[in-house]
């Protein structure tokens, strides 16, 4: 009898082992959701990444195809919000990976499409839509808590903030800091040629030709109609605890605002960057900042090596800028994007 109820009690202990291993494996591989919260008169749509216990599909947005797992029911992860600011003429797919990763250490991702300033309308990059971006991301954080999929789910107590680019710009203004209109402007008056693209976007290029004189002659013209406003912009949201910024704009910016950052400031550089040239971005952004930590510093990586997924078959200036250096080893972003997520990680759920 007494070995009869040992049998008993090792086959029980057996099972729960086993019922314990499920548990744990099954959450590990917990999937990533993918949904939108529809746009508004004021804002457009708000792109979400999650957890989700629902099997990933391969869907397609544009050139890009992914394993996700499109309307299915969120669950709990860890209940924080990680805001993703994009770049100039950004999506909400070029920061899918790193999405993923977030959403595999728990978070709810949230990318809200910028007014003006995305893969669909380009018409207002620059100045004009980094005076608009901190308030959308602001209200990118009160439509996720509103709505009913993942208002239970989250506490929007502490918010973490990342931003590539023209992002990484928003991403700076989170973090407290100060910089205006006439900033840009007198920026790229002193180094126009060397910043080119910094100053005027993709449109043109200097190519040592005889119109050059002309091309910058022109851009200076527009620069200083336009950018003269002396106000400078600022933006608090006291819900946003941590931020990251990917190889910010950053050029405009007072930097003696940014040498205390008000909550923890991450940076992610590439040092050959050739669309926002480090000395006068990134770099100013770590030699002024006491207390900013270097999350990752990549010194053989261009400005689009941050996009993960790169959009594929970029020709042109665009692929000139955005496409990897020669030699640059793209495996490496994984880690990256998990090092973005440790600083997250650290600073939100601590």
């Amino acid at each position: 009898m007494y070995k009869h109820s040992l049998k008993r009690l090792l086959n029980r202990s057996s099972y729960l082992l086993l019922s314990l291993l499920f548990f744990v494996t099954g959450a590990a591989k917990a999937s990533v959701g993918l949904t939108e919260i529809a746009p508004t008169a004021t804002d457009g749509t708000i792109t979400l990444y999650y957890p989700s216990n629902a099997p990933e599909q391969q869907i397609h947005r544009g050139r890009f195809q992914f394993n996700l797992a499109e309307q299915a029911e969120p669950v709990r992860g860890n209940g924080h919000l990680i805001i993703i600011s994009h770049g100039s003429g950004g999506s909400p797919w070029v920061h899918a990976d790193l999405a993923r990763s977030m959403v595999e250490a728990g978070f709810i991702v949230a990318m809200p499409e910028h007014h003006a300033d995305n893969y669909k309308d380009e018409s207002q990059a620059g100045p004009v839509s980094w005076t608009l971006r901190p308030a959308e991301v602001s209200r990118a954080i009160d439509a996720v808590g509103r709505d009913p999929r993942f208002a239970a789910l989250l506490t929007l107590e502490k918010v973490g903030v990342y931003g590539m680019s023209a992002g990484g710009h928003t991403a700076l203004s989170m973090a407290g800091g100060r910089w205006s209109p006439a900033g840009f402007k007198q920026h790229c008056e002193e180094d126009l040629v060397n910043d080119f693209h910094s100053c005027v976007g993709l449109i043109i290029r200097l190519n040592g030709g005889m119109l050059d004189g002309l091309k910058k002659w022109l851009a200076l013209t527009i620069i200083r109609s336009r950018f003269s406003d002396t106000t400078m912009r600022e933006h608090h949201d006291p819900r946003v605890a941590a931020i990251v910024a990917g190889v910010p704009a950053a050029a405009d910016f007072d930097m003696t605002s940014l040498q205390n950052p008000s909550v923890p400031l991450g940076l992610v550089t590439a040092g050959q960057d050739r669309w926002l040239v480090p000395r006068f971005h990134s770099d100013r952004v770590l030699a002024a900042c006491k207390t900013c930590e270097a999350v990752a510093q990549l010194p053989d990586a261009g400005h689009g090596s941050l996009l993960s997924p790169l959009p594929p078959n970029l020709t042109g200036l665009v692929g000139d800028m955005l496409n990897d250096p020669p030699g640059f080893d793209r495996t490496q972003m994984a880690a990256v994007d998990k090092k973005i997520t440790a600083f997250f990680e650290k600073h939100l759920l601590h």
